[in-house]
């Protein structure tokens, strides 16, 4: 079992209130996460018939042995005891009392709302982020990540994705839906749902929905609530700046696990993925509820929106930060072409409040181009902690240069030089790789007029020393002058 990256987030919370909330889908581990966090705390199950009704016909006597704190499971179940957690914690007067677990979004944070607010710290819990799969030892190939999605379950007991996400589906239809929604037509819901696997990506439009279901614009707007409610799916809604140009008001629409999107499209294997029509639209819903985790798992709300005027222009995905802006756009092709910047850089330019600028891709390396960076996949988490501390790519000075090291290291040049695991992530051509060091740090050098990046990193200032000082001395000081137009740029003669 993996430690969940909200789980230092989970038990900071539960010392500073007397409870904390974690809701999210079903099935995402908020069961295990809690009791891994907190194994001295009693657990009990809500969904268990004989405990419910207990909770339900005499709700002081079923919370007087649990005073000293517990774990109350899919409380949803029993909302009535909300009110009477409230007067307890009232009368007792600590924290780290009570943590609350429920797998319904509106119904739970309504109540909520109405008998905790002030009193409980909430927490969104969606499946693994992509390093937490990677830790399970799945596998980190883009078309398995898009065919058997994050669901821990799948994961940690090596289940067959698609049994395991049939399964789920027609669990959650039977059970949930019919709980929350009371839907009588199931057929045209299961339909529905299917409608709106292979619209991932796209605007949310309920008449176009509802006529393809064979439903109302009403029932297709109900029904949209449903999965919402049950954490199936989520929107993201248009950025809005006070622009001239007309923007786009309607929100787009993901599923919280793409797995289950691709599930729902058809695909039943791994190998379908690489040709199918709906791979882009997959690849985007999994960049964007990466991001979303990245937000929850710290404690955070989302601050996610899209970018699309009225003409076209479009930038996928907008991260707000106190009034600055990151934007990403992303491309499920493996090569970087010159066109997968021309929207990032046209909607830069009507937006100045834009501090980060990436591109996320279905390729391999990572590279820099100007100031917007392209890297794969695995990569995200670390252009989203950039856009966070507010950092440029190009202000990391020690980097640019392990770069450039690694690619010489990687390809049997100079062995003697030290292997730089950071650098790993990304392999660019040696004279890309050579340049983008130079610039970076002489940039950066001449500007501030010291070395501090460098220094700060535990190396010689690479301006100040010789070859024999510094492995790749020499190289640094010729890349300097090759930059400058004072020499030859080639590296260290023997």
């Amino acid at each position: 079992m993996i430690e969940r990256e909200i789980t230092p987030v989970l038990v900071k919370l539960f010392k500073q209130y007397p409870f904390v909330t974690v809701i999210g889908p079903r099935q995402s581990g908020k069961t295990t996460l809690c009791r891994a966090a907190f194994p001295r705390l009693k657990y009990v199950n809500l969904e268990l018939p004989d405990q419910r009704e207990f909770a339900e016909s005499d709700p002081r006597g079923f919370l007087a042995p649990l005073v000293g704190g517990a774990i109350l499971d899919e409380i949803q179940r029993v909302p009535v005891l909300l009110s009477y957690l409230q007067v307890l914690g009232d009368e007792l007067r600590q924290n780290g009392l009570f943590v609350l677990t429920g797998s319904e979004h509106f119904a739970l944070s309504d109540a909520i709302n109405q008998s905790l607010a002030g009193r409980t710290a909430l927490l969104r819990l969606l499946p693994f982020s992509l390093n937490e799969r990677r830790q399970t030892g799945a596998s980190g190939d883009i078309d398995d990540i898009l065919y058997s999605g994050c669901y821990p379950r799948i994961h940690d007991q090596r289940l067959e994705p698609r049994q395991a996400l049939r399964d789920y589906f027609e669990t959650y239809v039977e059970r949930d839906v019919q709980r929350i929604g009371e839907i009588r037509n199931l057929s045209g819901f299961r339909r529905f749902v299917r409608l709106c696997a292979g619209r991932v990506g796209q605007l949310v439009n309920l008449s176009s929905l509802g006529a393809d279901a064979g439903v109302s614009h009403t029932t297709a707007r109900q029904w949209l609530t449903i999965l919402e409610s049950s954490y199936l799916v989520f929107q993201i809604r248009p950025f809005h700046a006070n622009l001239r140009k007309r923007l786009v008001k309607s929100p787009k629409l993901y599923f919280h696990d793409v797995g289950l999107a691709s599930h729902l499209v058809g695909i039943e294997h791994a190998g379908q993925i690489g040709t199918h029509p709906l791979r882009g639209p997959l690849f985007e819903n999994t960049v964007v509820v990466e991001a979303l985790k990245h937000r929850f798992n710290r404690g955070r709300p989302s601050n996610l929106s899209f970018f699309r005027a009225a003409g076209g222009l479009e930038c996928d995905l907008v991260c707000e930060h106190g009034g600055e802006l990151g934007v990403i756009e992303i491309k499920s092709g493996s090569t970087i072409a010159s066109d997968y910047f021309r929207a990032i850089d046209r909607v830069s330019a009507m937006l100045p409040q834009i501090t980060g600028k990436a591109v996320v891709y279905g390729g391999g390396q990572r590279q820099l181009r100007r100031d917007v960076e392209v890297v794969p996949l695995a990569d995200l988490g670390h252009v989203l902690e950039r856009f966070e501390r507010r950092e440029p790519p190009e202000a990391n000075a020690s980097q640019a240069v392990r770069w450039m090291l690694n690619f010489r290291h990687s390809e049997g040049r100079d062995r003697d030089e030290p292997d730089f695991p950071e650098a790993s992530l990304w392999q660019p051509d040696e004279e890309t790789a050579r340049k983008e060091a130079a610039r970076v740090l002489i940039e950066l050098a001449e500007k501030r007029g010291d070395n501090r990046e460098w220094a700060a990193a535990g190396h010689p200032d690479p301006f100040a020393v010789g070859a024999g000082q510094h492995p790749g001395g020499q190289w640094i000081l010729r890349y300097r002058d090759l930059e400058r137009g004072t020499g030859d740029g080639g590296g260290p003669r023997d």
